[in-house]
């Protein structure tokens, strides 16, 4: 090919082979719809995906592709994504507004075609998926810099809704407002940890003085910002755009590797797969007395099962100052030795999900 217009038409024939070959896979993809609905068998399958997302990078490794794995997770999410609505069109619900965290969580994984429901509470969340209004839900469970997400954690143990998927997604703030200058702003909306998340900005910028209003998401805060005159917001790019804001500065988290990990929210249990993560939450039934925990753990250790994740959380359901541990560990709950593990402490555990481990 030495010309442009012969290399144009090549990339035509080619992109006229992907459509084909893509209208191939979605009419596979109704027959299997169809088996699932027969069999009522999840349409969403992590494990499934992530495998998939494996053997395409190893292929395009053997050939010597330019598709790197970022590159191929990039095209086949959305792949999977509107192969999901064609098998059966499932509702979203997340922590909202449109252009929170949250809602760019949701939809890196459900991509541009399914239909979203923007709730205002982790817990409207919840609800949600138990009243059946909407098949996946997708909240934030823990931060780099901030920890936990309590209130997850407090629902996740008494809901009937398990964890079937994680993923990390890095956090960038931006300092966004219609005002012309920084010493005409009187107010800046954001949540309250992304205060917490830009207290050196907020410091070298000398708007420690100004009034900061926190509101529940960041979303929110652009949404005010572009309302009210003399006003800021710390948020995403995402929601700056989307409401009409221009950004001043970008990237001012005071840590630029924060990240949050989210967890996707529904009412089936994944199947095995080669690299999967179980998250529990433990009530030891000696409570903290000396001993009981060191115990309880030493079940793991003898069947040589990895506690990537360990934190002690208040109880919200004993008098005086009771404890559950949230414990994340590699393997899944069917595993044979996890189950040998955990076989003396079944009135101790509350299991939160099983699920292929995300890419931190």
């Amino acid at each position: 090919m030495k010309t442009l217009d012969a290399c144009r038409s090549a990339i035509d024939a080619i992109d006229n082979e992907i459509v084909d070959l893509l209208n191939k896979r979605m009419n596979v993809v109704k027959r299997v719809g169809e088996i699932k609905h027969e069999s009522k068998t999840a349409v969403y399958r992590p494990e499934r995906e992530k495998a998939i997302i494996e053997r395409l990078t190893h292929r395009s490794k053997e050939s010597n592709g330019s598709l790197n794995k970022g590159a191929i997770e990039a095209i086949f999410l959305e792949v999977f994504a509107v192969a999901r609505n064609i098998e059966l069109p499932e509702r979203i619900a997340y922590l909202g507004p449109e252009g929170s965290f949250t809602h760019q969580a949701a939809e890196s994984r459900f991509g541009g075609m399914s239909e979203y429901l923007s709730m205002s509470s982790i817990h409207a969340v919840f609800k949600t998926l138990e009243s059946k209004r909407a098949k996946f839900g997708v909240v934030p469970i823990e931060n780099s810099r901030d920890g936990i997400v309590g209130e997850t954690l407090d629902y996740l143990a008494k809901s009937s809704v398990k964890i079937v998927a994680e993923l990390y997604m890095p956090i960038h703030m931006s300092f966004v407002t219609k005002t012309n200058k920084l010493d005409e702003i009187k107010k800046i909306y954001s949540k309250d940890k992304g205060f917490g998340q830009c207290r050196d900005f907020l410091l070298e910028h000398g708007f420690m003085n100004v009034e900061l209003i926190p509101v529940e998401s960041t979303a929110t805060a652009a949404i005010l910002a572009a309302k009210e005159p003399n006003s800021a917001a710390i948020c995403s790019h995402i929601a700056a755009k989307l409401y009409g804001i221009p950004t001043l500065f970008e990237n001012i988290e005071d840590d630029i590797y924060n990240s949050t990990r989210f967890v996707i929210l529904s009412d089936f249990k994944n199947l095995l797969s080669e690299d999967d993560k179980t998250s529990m939450l433990v009530r030891l039934e000696d409570g903290v007395e000396a001993g009981s925990l060191v115990r309880f753990l030493e079940d793991f250790n003898n069947e040589k099962i990895n506690l990537s994740k360990i934190e002690s959380r208040p109880s919200r359901d004993q008098s005086g100052f009771g404890y559950w541990f949230f414990m994340d560990f590699d393997g899944h709950i069917d595993d044979p030795k996890v189950q040998k593990a955990i076989e003396k402490h079944a009135a101790e555990i509350t299991w939160l999900g099983s699920y292929a481990k995300g890419k931190n």
